[in-house]
């Protein structure tokens, strides 16, 4: 799956960011494959990465295959071309073929309401009577459902079919705003799609993947199962050296694919070929141009073309267009990638999880197969719309992924929009002045710090609806609210009071604490309302420490009930218990002799401390039951 191995980070910086997520500057490219190959090895060398699965391939077949470093570190077994790594993620796409499939036989519509075909399937939507979830919001994340939670991602799914594994958990698959409006990575939703195959086909998904794509297209490898040891890349812990067990993922569609590069070389040539596979049509090219548009965000409905289409998604590497998906399982990383108009792709996977040796293998592959293209033409700038001045202001992340770390994506993803010298300039905490141009209407194309701009659109000002103004990027994979300018100032006001309360009595503490040692410096009476302020930073911090010391088996740690996830709760109640007793202690400490400047202080860090757990409530975070 494109899963969160690090989920909290990734989905703050994803709601963060306010424009496509911009690598630093390619290196220098290779001039043959055994530079590049030596390019390769050096990054698996450099980031602590044991192994890797690459290919790079041609409409009329690859270039080069290979398996590079250890599929097992203590065997000493070297990765090859025939060597099964997990693919995660990238999995999804044989959903979004297989249902292609069946519209194509007239069996169903990417329209069909989902309630309409498998109605023993739980979810929840308000808005099913006027929107329901249709099959396509499933394949393009416009169900508005929240992505898994944690007990679903850590559920050891051995023997359980696709029916059981929706039934094991649907607390995730509720409708947070209209279907077909904004897009929000999920990985049941091609689940639920994956048994509506089941449904009507009267097979097994696995199955019927196999028989009607891994067989024609040559994938002779590829298998949802655990395959036998021999064949398998172990996946690997941030040192290297320690393996993760096997993860018999929940919902196998979604993300539980092992295949070599032998068999992905024949994907991506499948997809270079417009589905045909020497000389044989397997999925009509039609299907193939449908996948790679995105139809159901507010975005595409308004002639935005780029993003997240039928498990297929855009993405531009200097000046160049992409298609493809990528993936993440716990220890194992992958992206497969493709230019059509240039007829050439590449897939690689990488046997841990670091996403510097993903960023920095796919950048030299990338310069290696560009390296003699003539780049896309970039067109002219055109003028800003008319009303572009209506959409100047404050925005916050509206599309949270996962609902779970809603509250940190809504206060570190806010951001500022503003229009000069015929530009849009968007600021954020993680982008000072991304820079975007019109493209013509509503859309933008972003300006890299170094280079040209995009020669395709990504931004769309959204024509204002009910719910307010809005606009969307990354393709529409991001949605953004336009909020009153003191919304933020006030939100941000107090989370600079909240910090400063922290540290403040941070550095307080150690003076206090020290002095009390001293007969003639204890002040009784002003115990209480020291401590239980120290009290609740402390809890703070055990929250944060927790969370880091788990993070390298978060899933495992956080999903089940453990030793991880109980402390995790206990300090998440502490905190708020804490604040009580402060309070409760400053109603005390005028009667009992408290300094007024030492008062005062406490009051103010107790209010500010309150204010937050306050917010930390109403986001669910009080209590926080990761394994529920």
């Amino acid at each position: 799956m494109r899963f969160l191995i690090r989920f909290f980070l990734s989905c703050l910086l994803a709601s963060a960011c306010f424009a496509q997520n911009k690598q630093v500057g390619p290196p220098k490219p290779a001039q043959s494959i055994g530079e590049l190959q030596r390019q390769l090895e050096k990054v698996l060398k450099d980031t602590n990465t044991p192994g890797l699965s690459v290919a790079i391939v041609h409409r009329d077949g690859p270039e080069w295959i290979a398996g590079l470093g250890k599929a097992d570190v203590a065997a000493n077994r070297s990765a090859t071309p025939e060597t099964l790594f997990r693919i995660g993620s990238t999995s999804k796409g044989f959903v979004s073929l297989s249902i292609l499939k069946l519209a194509n036989e007239g069996k169903l519509s990417l329209e069909d309401p989902v309630h309409k075909l498998v109605p023993e399937v739980w979810f929840e939507n308000p808005w099913e009577a006027s929107d329901p979830v249709r099959v396509v919001d499933l394949l393009e994340h416009t169900a508005g459902w929240d992505d898994m939670h944690l007990r679903e991602f850590a559920k050891d799914a051995l023997g359980m079919s696709l029916r059981q594994a929706l039934d094991y958990d649907h607390h995730s698959r509720i409708s947070r705003w209209r279907p077909g409006t904004r897009m929000a990575y999920c990985n049941s939703g091609p689940a639920v799609a994956a048994y509506i195959v089941e449904k009507i086909t009267g097979q097994r998904f696995e199955d019927y993947v196999t028989q009607n794509f891994f067989e024609p297209i040559g994938m002779k490898t590829a298998t949802y199962f655990q395959p036998a040891s021999a064949m398998l890349t172990n996946l690997y812990h941030s040192d290297g050296k320690t393996p993760y067990p096997y993860w018999n993922i929940l919902f196998r569609p979604a993300g539980a694919i092992n295949a070599s590069a032998n068999d992905m070389a024949e994907y991506v040539r499948f997809y270079l070929n417009r589905g045909s596979v020497n000389g044989t049509q397997v999925m009509p090219s039609s299907s193939m141009d449908r996948m790679e548009v995105p139809t159901r965000t507010w975005a595409a409905r308004q002639g935005l073309q780029t993003g997240y289409g039928l498990s297929n998604y855009w993405s531009i590497h200097e000046g160049f267009v992409y298609h493809g998906h990528n993936g993440g399982v716990n220890g194992g990383l992958t992206d497969m990638a493709y230019l059509p108009d240039y007829g050439v792709g590449y897939f690689y996977s990488i046997n841990s999880g670091s996403g510097v040796a993903l960023q920095r293998i796919g950048q030299a592959i990338r310069s290696y197969i560009t390296r003699d293209l003539t780049k896309p033409i970039v067109p002219p700038t055109a003028a800003l719309p008319p009303n572009a001045s209506e959409y100047e202001g404050w925005y916050e992340p509206d599309s949270p992924r996962m609902e779970m770390t809603h509250f940190l994506d809504r206060l570190v993803g806010m951001g500022k929009l503003r229009f000069s010298g015929g530009q849009l300039l968007a600021t954020s905490l993680v982008a000072i002045d991304a820079t975007f141009v019109p493209f013509a209407g509503a859309q933008f194309r972003e300006v890299p710090r170094t280079g040209l701009p995009d020669p395709v659109p990504t931004v769309e000002l959204l024509q204002p609806n009910e719910e307010g103004r809005f606009i969307q990027i990354a393709g529409g994979m991001l949605t953004m609210k336009q909020i009153p300018a003191w919304l933020p100032i006030t939100e941000m006001g107090f989370a600079v009071w909240f910090l400063l309360a922290v540290v403040s009595v941070l550095l307080y503490a150690p003076f206090w604490i020290l002095g009390g040692l001293r007969k003639e410096l204890r002040r009784p009476a002003e115990r209480a309302i020291r401590i239980w302020p120290l009290a609740a930073v402390l809890s703070l911090i055990a929250v944060v420490i927790i969370f880091v010391s788990a993070s390298d088996d978060l899933v495992t740690r956080m999903g089940n009930l453990t030793v991880w996830s109980v402390a995790l709760f206990l300090a998440t109640v502490a905190y708020p218990l804490a604040i009580v007793g402060s309070a409760v202690s400053l109603w005390r400490a005028p009667k009992q002799g408290a300094r007024t400047s030492v008062f005062i202080y406490s009051m103010v860090v107790t209010l500010a401390l309150l204010i937050a757990a306050a917010y930390f409530a109403y986001w669910g975070i009080v209590g926080l039951r990761t394994w529920a």
